[in-house]
């Protein structure tokens, strides 16, 4: 989850800086590796270090390049689900039935309307709270564990 949520939300951070730049003229490959290091620095935190070569790593993320700004859905889906998953966890009767209708539909419904049974909305925040606090739950959990001796 903290691959697909983090790591693509920071893999958006770089597309959406490159683009903004990039309104404004040319980038060089030097700015590239710049912007990419500046979003994978933030996003990684001061645990890893980002070594010398580190700046062409964008490069092998065909998405970029093919379908900018594709990553979102990676972000998008998983807390979706985390966000069914937390009311699962409070739910009382009738969610099973209600998800299964949901995977059933398939993709003939837009999200909004998936997501309308299960007193869901995408547009407000505390949806992305629900998704993001299962997260940080599993966080607190492993942070939690003592090392191994």
């Amino acid at each position: 989850m903290i691959n697909t949520v983090v790591r693509q939300i920071a893999f958006y951070s770089f597309e959406r800086e490159v683009h903004v730049e990039r309104k404004n003229g040319e980038l060089t490959a030097e700015r590239l590796g710049e912007i990419w290091r500046e979003v994978q620095g933030e996003s990684l935190g001061p645990a890893i270090e980002l070594k010398p070569g580190y700046e062409t790593f964008w490069t092998y993320i065909p998405h970029f390049i093919h379908s900018p700004f594709y990553v979102y859905a990676y972000a998008f889906g998983d807390c979706l689900v985390n966000s069914l998953y937390a009311v699962y966890e409070r739910s009382e009767a009738g969610f099973a039935a209600r998800y299964l209708d949901m995977l059933a539909a398939g993709g003939t419904k837009h999200h909004a309307e998936l997501l309308a049974p299960f007193g869901l909305d995408a547009r407000d925040p505390s949806f992305w709270q629900g998704g993001l606090s299962v997260i940080e739950r599993l966080i607190d959990e492993l942070e939690a564990l003592e090392p191994a001796a």
